[in-house]
Formats: C-alpha cells, structure tokens, sequence
C-alpha cells in the first residue's frame, strides 16, 4: 500500500489509515478475539498506519492496539495517540457505564481536560505504558477546540521539545474543525492535521483555508470521518450526522449523491473513500472499524475504480463547487 511522509518529518503514513476507536468498544462492546482480529486484517490488507487515544474507551483502545502490534517489527508501523484528556480514576464505589461519552465500558476513570506541558508529558507516558511501545511516532493535540490558547502556548511547544529530541517523530492537532487547525499550520511547525468530517463528499470547509495552507507550508493532512459517522454509507431517514440523527437538507444531499453514484455502478462509500485524494495535501484517509469484514470492504471500495464521469456529473449537479479537486478515476495499483 502506497505511503507518504508527513510534512517534513521521517513520519510515513499508509494510504488508508485503521482507526481504533471501534476496538475501544465505541458504542458497543467488541471483544478481545475480534479487536485483535480487526488489527490483524488490517496488517494483512497492508495497512501500517493506527490511530488511538486515551478518550477512546478510556484507555482500553490503546491496550488492545497494543496487543494486537506486539511481536511486530517496531520500524514496520505507524502508531499515533493524542493528548489533552488526562485519565483519572473513578473514586465512585459503582461508576457506571462510560456510555455517556459514547463508549461501553466501565467508568472506572474521568477524563480532565488538560493542554498543560507537565499534562502532555503525563499523557504521553500513560500513553506508552498502556500501548508497551516505547516510542510514539505521531502525536496529535485533541480536540482543543475550548482549549485553544493553553495548547498553543504550552502543549504545543512540549510536543515541539519531544519531537526535536527524537521522543516523538511527528506532531500535530487532531480536530473536527478546520479553523483552529488552520491557524495551528499558521503559527506553529506541526507536521500534520487529523481532520474529521470537514473534508469529504458530503461537505468541503477544510478546501476554504486548511487544506491550501497545508499545501503552500509543506504540512499534510490526513482525513477522517469521511463517512460523516455513518451517513455516507447507507443514506435514510434516522442515518446519523455527526453522532445524531441527519437534519433533512444533510439526508437529501446524502441522498442526491447516492443517486449520482448508483447511476455510475459506484458504491457511495467507495466514492467517499477515494474522493479527499484529490487534493495533494491529503496523505492518507483514516477510517474506523470493529471487525475484520469491516476491514476487508473498506479496502476492496478503496480499490474500486471510478469513472471520471462520475466527479464530473457531482460538480454538473452541483454537489461538487467548481473547482473542487477530485482524484484520478482508477486508483493506484501498488502491490499490499
């Protein structure tokens, strides 16, 4: 599978990225057996690239990740983490679910905000120890959309000092914004943006000032949420929308671009897939999974060929604003 380096770091990247936080019981449980195999199923599809955090499923993401990457090579994969939840424990005798936070484990701890520089390398080592890697290679500020200043003033220039000590190889924000990863590509030397939903075939925001910041400054821009939680792969009344139910206008331009893409014998989320390669910034698309046949169709869709005729009837309809980019019509053939 194809790789790209981020930014100007040694960091590289897989075309398709696995996301953990299905394997961190996101919503439903996923046993260990089926975390694991999820993990393996990805290797074998040629994915070397695993996104966790400590937010997903507090911690227990990053144990399972863990888990299913030992015994492999270490300078053979690409593993990235965040910071800015520190997890605390739970001193309630019955915690409860961690459901309200979207994921079905035990509220054994909290998750306390914090964008400090001590907070970063607190995470990072916790991080480490729940992984048992000893190095991280890309490190991502996330989600500090309320925490804008502190992460710039004092996380950031933390992950900056660890990376030019050689502790972290790439840094960057991850975010489902891209105005504050905008002005991170302005003011800092980040190497990438994990942007979530803002740049896929439903809605472009990141293509107004991110992606072509990234572009002119050299940084990359690996793409997620480019199903926008689940409506670009079966669109219908009660779909979601980031993490809800989808407002009408958002279902019926849903709906218009499956119309558009059936008339072509083009899977929707196959089109999804391949549409944010299209832009030279993005290195790599980052998609979620808890089981290995999730796996498997995402990489058989990633490797569907689509006609350019295709991106031309979504600008003809108007789905696409002239001059968005789209990608080549046949995806590339690199041996996995």
């Amino acid at each position: 599978m194809r790789t790209t380096r981020l930014g100007d770091s040694t960091v590289e990247v897989t075309q398709l990225a696995l996301g953990c936080a299905g394997i961190g019981n996101l919503y439903h449980p996923v046993t260990n057996e089926t975390a694991h195999a999820t993990v393996d199923a990805a290797w074998d599809a040629g994915i070397r690239t695993f996104d966790t955090a400590p937010h997903y499923g507090l911690g227990l993401s990053e144990r399972r990740l863990g888990d299913a990457l030992r015994g492999r090579p270490r300078d053979t994969y690409t593993v990235s983490t965040k910071v800015g939840r520190l997890l605390v424990p739970n001193p309630a005798a019955d915690p409860g679910d961690d459901l309200a936070h979207g994921f079905a484990v035990p509220a054994t701890h909290r998750r306390v905000w914090d964008f400090s520089a001590d907070g970063v390398l607190r995470s990072l080592e916790a991080s480490l120890d729940r992984l048992g890697l000893d190095r991280i290679d890309v490190a991502l500020l996330h989600d500090p959309d309320d925490h804008a200043e502190q992460a710039l003033r004092e996380a950031y220039p933390a992950l900056e000092r660890l990376r030019a000590e050689g502790v972290i190889g790439a840094i960057g924000v991850g975010m489902n914004q891209s105005a504050l990863p905008a002005r991170f590509v302005r003011e800092t030397d980040i190497d990438v943006v994990l942007l979530a939903g803002r740049y896929t075939l439903l809605e472009q925001d990141g293509l107004a000032e991110l992606l072509p910041e990234a572009a002119a400054r050299g940084r990359s821009v690996v793409v997620g949420g480019v199903f926008n939680s689940g409506l670009l792969t079966a669109p219908r009344p009660g779909a979601t929308y980031d993490y809800a139910p989808a407002p009408q206008p958002v279902l019926d331009r849903a709906l218009r671009l499956l119309a558009v893409t059936e008339r072509h014998g083009v899977p929707l989320r196959a089109a999804a897939l391949r549409f944010p390669f299209g832009h030279g910034a993005v290195a790599s698309v980052l998609t979620g999974a808890r089981s290995p046949e999730e796996v498997r169709d995402t990489v058989e869709q990633l490797r569907r060929p689509i006609p350019d005729a295709l991106w031309d009837e979504l600008h003809a309809e108007g789905l696409l604003a002239e001059g968005t980019p789209v990608p080549l019509s046949t995806p590339s053939k690199e041996p996995s």
